[in-house]
């Protein structure tokens, strides 16, 4: 295995990696070339926000299919999971940099998770469904969607209902106390709220614990909140470390589903009685689990996108409704 190193300031980063490591300028990336075996990190500390996309889409030009990590020295990537979507299988963010020293053990583990995330099996998952969709159903889209602003309060109404929640709340609880998981639910909320603006989600329901989005009933929506959900749980490590602060291994659990419920503004919901709402909650507390979105039969047809359908598989029946799971994403170990 061979480790290079892209940055103008090797001096400072020689200490924090093993010896045999290879540094290199980032001038050098045009002229790349690793094994399957190797890992390259890319330090875009001193890149301006303008040129970050352009060095990203030369770094996997350079790359192919090899291993490679973003070093991060600033925080200046404000969507870290959107590395991973595009291929990056490691990140060291300004709190890595707390530490003396990168474990060589997290570099095999890196290497490992791209291999699997990159192999036969994951080119399956990701090829184009020419066949129609896998939920079969004749359920239609409403014509048009108002946006929140116009929403009638009181309104009865078809949406995506998307139940998002975090393993190890109880044990984080009972560990930092009820100040400190207060702390860690307020930045999962933030971070949701960020990663679904895309899809319009709109934050309806928080207890505290877990929380309910509203996502507009469009076909872009639907595809956006997707995405955006199979995102996070890829790059679930390095967000419970960066972003949420946790020190003990973490996933994420989303569970989807369509159904209508009579819209009021959120804070202003109460006890809405809701088949669709009882739905979502029972599935995410009960039947979903860590690293998988879970779907309902209930879902349109067109919400999920045809690249990524060959993704999820059936997992039975729920409350009489039968349900789909992505795929497990797999690490070797946990990466906290």
């Amino acid at each position: 295995m061979s480790i290079f190193v892209f940055t103008e300031k090797a001096a400072v980063l020689k200490n924090l990696f093993p010896k045999n490591v290879q540094f290199l300028s980032m001038a050098d990336i045009t002229k790349h070339s690793s094994q399957d075996t190797d890992i390259s990190y890319f330090d875009v500390s001193g890149i301006a926000a303008a040129n970050l996309k352009k060095t990203l889409a030369q770094i996997k030009k350079s790359c192919k299919n090899t291993s490679w990590g973003i070093i991060d020295t600033k925080g200046s990537i404000k969507d870290v999971a959107a590395l991973f979507f595009e291929g990056a299988c490691d990140y060291l963010g300004p709190s890595f940099f707390k530490k003396s020293k990168i474990d060589p053990k997290r570099l095999k583990e890196a290497i490992l998770w791209r291999k699997s995330a990159s192999g036969a099996d994951a080119e399956k998952l990701i090829k184009t469904e020419q066949s129609a969709g896998f939920l079969k159903n004749k359920i239609k889209l409403p014509a048009s969607f108002p946006g929140w602003k116009k929403m009638q309060s009181g309104k009865s109404m078809s949406f995506y209902l998307l139940y998002c929640s975090f393993q190890g709340k109880t044990e984080i609880n009972s560990r930092l106390g009820e100040k400190a998981f207060a702390q860690t639910h307020k930045r999962f909320l933030s971070f949701l709220d960020s990663n679904l603006s895309e899809a319009d989600g709109l934050l309806w329901m928080d207890t505290g614990k877990d929380c309910l989005f509203l996502i507009p009933p469009k076909v872009k929506s639907a595809e956006s909140v997707v995405e955006a959900c199979i995102r996070m749980i890829i790059s679930a490590p390095v967000i419970a470390l960066e972003t949420l602060g946790l020190s003990i291994p973490a996933n994420f659990i989303f569970a989807l589903h369509y159904g209508s419920v009579c819209y009021k503004p959120p804070g202003k919901t109460g006890t809405v009685v809701s088949d669709a709402v009882n739905t979502v909650f029972h599935l995410g507390l009960k039947k979903a689990v860590p690293g998988r979105l879970t779907i309902t039969s209930d879902l349109p047809d067109v919400s999920i996108p045809k690249t990524l359908q060959d993704l999820f598989i059936s997992c039975g029946e729920y409350e009489g409704r039968t349900i789909w799971h992505t795929k497990k994403f797999s690490y070797a170990k946990p990466w906290v």
